[in-house]
């Protein structure tokens, strides 16, 4: 019986013999590709709902809506049914033990983690930055770790920005060059980040990796499911956000060799978009991360349409491989066909660019990693059909899980601490406080001054006029007394005999007045 054999049942080969991906060979990573449409959403649920079966936790992104169904008991119709009997499975529909993430928190538990913790090399990859420009943003993040500022979410990054741009002298002539153009560019890059609700990844409480490497009483692995139909609108951020988690995977979980079974199982779908004009060293980063990662019991299963897709250097860390249809129409597509059927172990029976292309819905080639780690003989297989609903959950369906989460009502409040936002805040406060304080001093003493100068005038004014005063009487006590005046108030007596004299006076002068003319006229 297929359940009973080790690993994981994949399928049927057309020879009749079951393809198990072995559970002490699953952390050596694997690449599950082939065109829109072909099934390759039903293999990665058959897969998830595998290891969770065996005890490992899982985490997927669901980029179409469709692997919710996971979550849900499915009801397998007659043609899966007949697969299954085929294959000598019994079929038992069951859900798996699952949880909903949502970075934007509308259909799952939201995602958060801080700016310190993505650090400069995602958020330049996720802001689109050129070199220059990322070299700036390496210093902003440096100058918070030398002042002691945390970064914790967009608005404490655009403050620092601002205040780096302040200090750019200063912060030059001790890292380099900060030039203001820079700035600009990387504070325009966030506003588009956060108008495409970029803004509501960053912050606290930040994602714990224990709360996703869960397994169950029943011995089940938890199936964390990524809702990831709006992140896709934002490509960068998506593919930022996702090798941030393997990167806190790898510095988190301690060294285990190669374990019987994994410790957490990795699906990255659409995994074109992480190496979609990468730099250089983002790609050295990704291939570092899945390189060393297995070590840490970590298996990370890439899902693309076409193995092309994946950069050499980490498509060669890729033991277990399940290749569905491809379609080589165009040149480029011809060449993809090629290298997809280069990279498999030659079958005899077949011609593997040939059966690619002729794959049905629900066949792959598959190629595992054996006891000994070496990929077995590709081969034709039909997958098996999966215990849990295909196609997606409703949203009824969706919160009823969601209700039942080990993880609710931890990460749906945001929390808001003083970080680096609020401290610079603080300092512009107390810097337009101390100015505002200056600014009155100095003012209080201009005026002191100057109503000490009016006063300084008043009194030098009182000094003249007191000493010109003191100089008239100096001069005033030099000079002689004056005489006495004598009184020419007359007395009554006085009055009369002046009276008598001025009468008699008078009288006797017309006399001698009246003698004279009459002598001449009697001459």
């Amino acid at each position: 019986m297929p359940d009973a054999l080790p690993g994981l049942f994949l399928g049927q080969s057309d020879a009749a013999q079951p393809e198990n991906l072995l559970f002490n060979r699953a952390n050596r990573h694997g690449v599950v590709a082939g065109a829109t449409g072909t099934g390759k959403t039903v293999t990665l649920q058959i897969m998830a709902q595998g290891f969770s079966d065996a005890g490992v936790p899982v985490f997927c992104a669901d980029v179409k809506g469709d692997l919710s169904g996971i979550s849900q008991i499915g009801t397998p119709n007659e043609k899966l049914i007949a697969r299954a009997t085929e294959m000598g499975l019994t079929l038992t529909p069951r859900a798996a033990p699952v949880v909903f993430w949502d970075l934007y928190g509308q259909k799952g538990h939201p995602i958060r983690t801080t700016v310190s913790e993505i650090g400069p090399v995602l958020m330049a990859r996720m802001l689109n930055l050129n070199e220059v420009q990322e070299g700036v943003l390496t210093v902003v993040f440096h100058v918070a770790d030398k002042e002691g500022l945390l970064l914790l979410d967009l608005d404490d990054l655009r403050s620092l920005l601002v205040y780096v741009g302040e200090n750019a002298d200063r912060i030059g002539r001790e890292v380099g060059n900060v030039a203001p153009a820079s700035i600009a560019a990387i504070q325009r890059a966030l506003l588009q980040v956060e108008q495409q609700g970029g803004d509501a990844f960053f912050g606290e409480p930040a994602l714990k990796l224990e709360d996703m490497i869960r397994v169950g009483l029943d011995g089940r692995g938890q199936v964390n499911v990524l809702d990831s139909t709006r992140l896709m609108n934002s490509p960068r951020l998506y593919a930022a956000f996702l090798l941030w988690l393997l990167s806190e995977l790898f510095e988190q979980l301690p060294e285990v060799g190669d374990p019987e079974k994994p410790r957490l199982v990795f699906f990255f779908d659409e995994a074109h978009l992480l190496f979609n004009d990468a730099p250089r060293a983002l790609l050295e980063k990704v291939e570092q991360v899945v390189r060393l990662i297995r070590s840490k019991g970590v298996g990370v299963y890439f899902v693309t349409q076409n193995p092309a897709d994946i950069p050499d250097t980490v498509l060669a860390q890729l033991g277990n491989r399940i290749q569905h249809a491809l379609r080589a129409y165009t040149p480029s597509e011809q060449k993809g066909l090629k290298a997809a059927s280069q990279s498999f172990r030659v079958n005899p029976a077949f011609d593997t660019a040939e059966t690619i292309q002729a794959l049905g819905v629900g066949e792959a080639l598959v190629s595992v990693l054996d006891e000994k780690g070496a990929p077995t003989i590709v081969a034709r297989t039909r997958i098996r059909p999966p215990a849990s609903r295909l196609g997606p959950a409703t949203d009824a369906e969706r919160a009823t899980v969601m209700a039942a989460s080990p993880v609710r009502g931890i990460y749906d409040q945001v929390l808001n601490r003083e970080s680096a936002a609020e401290i610079l805040a603080n300092r512009h406060s107390t810097a337009d406080q101390a100015a505002a304080q200056a600014q009155a001093i100095a003012k209080a003493q201009a005026d002191a001054a100057k109503a000490a100068e009016v006063q300084a005038k008043a009194d030098q004014k009182a000094a003249q006029a007191q000493a010109k005063a003191q100089a008239r009487a100096d001069a005033a006590a030099a000079r002689p007394a004056p005489a006495p005046r004598r009184s020419t108030r007359e007395t009554p007596i006085e009055a009369l005999t002046k009276s008598v004299l001025r009468t008699a006076g008078s009288t006797l002068t017309r006399e001698l007045m009246r003698g004279i003319l009459g002598g001449l006229k009697k001459r």
